[in-house]
């Protein structure tokens, strides 16, 4: 038993600054899944509170460090974001997040949680019956891109049909997992 509480000590001291936002990722998951939005006031929590970390525990270099981790997380989910395939909720977590875990760190957890993002997808995909039917559009959207675009002929119009949301909260809480797994 006190092994158990030597590794939990060992941890808390090596990466301490990774167990906060890990809680602060499940919250922000459960409540994805909840209502599917990520509250403000949880975002601005999260980074407000990771740049104060930052300042304390590790003086004007951390500040930057976590700064820059805040714009590279939102400027990683921004372009999706423009595109229509994440929601400002997830925009604002990842960058309250990178607060926290700073410039390097966040683009592994960039990494993970889209790996994680794309594993629910497929799940989700197949549990609803369009995985298939998404992969052949997929697959016509390719073709046409490849054969339609050097003659200047007009791409055909996208699918109509919708395709349902994922709460991406959950994936970017599974990759800040990864990422306090991976760090230990």
């Amino acid at each position: 038993m006190s092994a158990l509480f030597n590794d939990a000590a060992n941890f808390f001291t090596s990466q301490g600054n990774l167990a906060l936002p890990l809680v602060l990722s499940c919250w922000i998951a459960w409540g994805d899944i909840k209502t599917h939005r990520i509250p403000n006031y949880l975002t601005f929590a999260t980074a407000l509170t990771g740049l104060a970390y930052a300042l304390i525990f590790h003086g004007w270099a951390g500040l930057l460090d976590g700064s820059l981790g805040l714009v590279l997380g939102f400027g990683l989910l921004f372009l999706p974001y423009l595109w229509g395939g994440m929601g400002a909720g997830d925009v604002k977590a990842l960058a309250a997040l990178g607060a926290w875990v700073g410039a390097e760190r966040i683009l592994f957890l960039f990494c993970y949680m889209g790996i994680a993002g794309g594993v629910i997808a497929l799940g989700v995909l197949g549990w609803k019956g369009l995985l298939w039917e998404k992969m052949r559009q997929g697959w016509v959207t390719l073709w046409n891109l490849i054969l339609c675009r050097p003659d200047g002929v007009a791409l055909p119009p996208p699918p109509v049909q919708e395709t349902p949301g994922i709460p991406y909260g959950v994936a970017i809480a599974l990759g800040m997992v990864a990422l306090v797994v991976t760090q230990i």
